[in-house]
């Protein structure tokens, strides 16, 4: 009996006092306007640039966290804060849930939300207790294999920007993984050190500035796109600049891995990032299974990272994500960021192209057409920490080849938008006409992108008036077309979805209060997202 009562003694002690992983949400930011006086306290001059060409305002979200919050909730009892985002206006925090939702009753606090979901009293997720653990994207597979990396570039018909000198040259790529050994020695970054390519990064897992250090997987990443050794491996984007974050802990699985890469993602926006390439993805692999997210939560606008991305998007940076290497599991869908609207999510192909049954598929839970893209991930050619050119197989290495392929051809187009170089690579794929959830639009075309600068369908589409007061009108190119609009909350929350077309285009917006609202638009080769403010 005494035994039995010390394991109770100790359950109860582990339930009362174990720590958890939460979101606790701000309800505003007071000094908001010091930073719209000063933005350049905020952002480089590099990335209001990237905005004014765009013509994206400053919003609310690009100010500082409320420090007077920060500080509050910093020596609040029990509570570590972890990391932090402007842009959700959120602290990533951990302790016990009593302590965490003490939180509630701040004045500041619009919401908390437990990493455990069946820990939010806003509802119950589905248990995962019968789904199989499956492996997390970074581990791949390495033969060491020696070979060239012509076909992954040629599958893309990306040569033919480089015949023109279109190589990423003044593109700035922001890197996000799990480690960036030996790029700082190896000889296929030779070429980038050189000429001063690594612009800097950061290691947010242990808040270090050496980020040469952690898992070789980013450094097999950043080959495919900054490498170069002649004869062996030439990257897609091989004079374009890079920063290199950390922000995957590589032995663990854990929530705050979402956190981090938001974090990592708002400083490569303040710094003038053009793209994100990132070979993570977060779904069924967390070390806990009650962290795992559902297949319902991958609609784009739940998880924490997927939000984040979808925010970098709209500052103007083109975001890639690997679609995922679940394709052979019993869960085979993207997981995210690739399920965020915006985002380019990647899947993977073979020298032949057809499809790496390991390569995640779609739709996202809300039945768009995920993955979106698809590039040679099947024995990719790869450097190592040691500079040793082999193979790699994964969505891991499918996604950064199509980011440096994206950075090039942003070079040739630098007046293009964000929006409008991903719909040059959309619309140059071989499948772009008949999309389906295994190869999405298929395989881009970067030489047929390269003499394609008009693109009708995106100057002709326009949202009006806005702001308005009770009602919005869309137009778009296809007398025909009939068009889903979704309408949601800033915080993610779907609130209207109803159809328009062209003879009746218009969309009532009186059932919501005045606010900012997001937006989405999904009609025949043409998708468009962004804001609504109701007066």
């Amino acid at each position: 009996m005494r035994y039995n009562f010390t394991f109770l003694l100790l359950l109860l002690s582990f339930t009362v006092f174990s720590q958890e992983d939460a979101w606790v949400y701000f309800n505003g930011k007071p000094n908001a306007q010091a930073f719209y006086d000063n933005p350049l306290s905020e952002l480089s001059q590099r990335a209001l640039d990237r905005r004014t060409n765009q013509n994206i305002a400053l919003d609310i979200t690009d100010a500082p966290l409320e420090t007077s919050y920060v500080n509050q909730i910093t020596s609040s009892a029990g509570i570590t804060v972890k990391a932090q985002s402007k842009w959700l206006n959120a602290l990533h925090i951990q302790g016990t849930q009593s302590n965490i939702n003490a939180l509630k009753t701040l004045s500041f606090v619009s919401r908390v939300e437990f990493a455990d979901r069946t820990l939010n009293t806003t509802g119950k997720r589905v248990s995962e207790a019968s789904v199989n653990q499956v492996h997390k994207q970074l581990k791949t597979a390495i033969d060491y294999s020696y070979g060239n990396s012509a076909n992954q570039i040629q599958m893309l018909n990306g040569q033919v920007l480089h015949q023109q000198n279109y190589t990423g040259e003044g593109k700035i790529i922001a890197v996000m993984d799990a480690g960036f050994p030996g790029v700082n020695t190896a000889q296929p970054f030779e070429n980038l050190r050189n000429n001063n390519k690594i612009l800097g990064g950061y290691d947010y897992t242990t808040r270090n500035s050496n980020f040469y250090t952690g898992g070789s997987h980013g450094t097999s990443v950043l080959s495919t796109m900054g490498g170069y050794t002649v004869n062996s491996l030439v990257g897609t984007a091989p004079n374009a600049s890079y920063y290199l974050f950390i922000t995957e802990i590589d032995a663990q699985e854990i929530p705050l891995e979402e956190s981090l890469w938001v974090e990592a993602a708002e400083k490569a926006d303040a710094l003038g990032v053009d793209i994100i390439t990132t070979s993570l993805g977060y779904f069924l692999d967390r070390d806990e299974i009650r962290y795992n997210h559902t297949y319902s939560e991958m609609n784009g606008i739940t998880t924490f990272i997927s939000r984040g991305a979808e925010i970098a998007f709209d500052k103007g940076i083109l975001v890639l994500a690997s679609a995922g290497n679940e394709g052979n599991q019993p869960e085979n869908h993207i997981g995210s960021p690739a399920d965020a609207v915006s985002v380019l999510a990647i899947g993977s192909v073979n020298a032949s192209k057809v499809r790496a049954s390991s390569s995640s598929i779609g739709p996202s839970y809300d039945n768009r057409i995920k993955p979106d893209v698809m590039a040679q991930g099947v024995s990719a050619t790869v450097s190592d920490a040691n500079g040793n050119i082999g193979t790699a197989s994964g969505t891991s290495f499918s996604c950064p080849i199509m980011a440096g392929m994206a950075a090039s051809l942003w070079q040739a187009f630098p007046s293009k938008t964000n929006k409008e170089i991903r719909q040059m690579i959309l619309q140059s794929a071989d499948r772009y006409a008949n999309p389906d959830n295994n190869y999405g639009y298929g395989i881009p075309n970067f030489g047929a992108a390269l003499s394609v600068d008009s693109f009708i369908a995106e100057a002709s589409f326009a949202v009006y008036p806005n702001p308005t007061k009770n009602e919005v009108s869309f137009s778009f190119l296809n007398e025909n077309n009939t068009a889903s609009i979704t309408i949601y909350s800033i915080l993610g929350q779907k609130l209207i979805e109803e159809k328009v077309n062209s003879s009746n285009p218009v969309l009532s917006l009186q059932s919501l209060q005045s606010g900012l609202y997001l937006y989405s638009f999904d009609a025949d080769n043409l998708h468009k997202t962004g804001k609504i403010i109701k007066q």
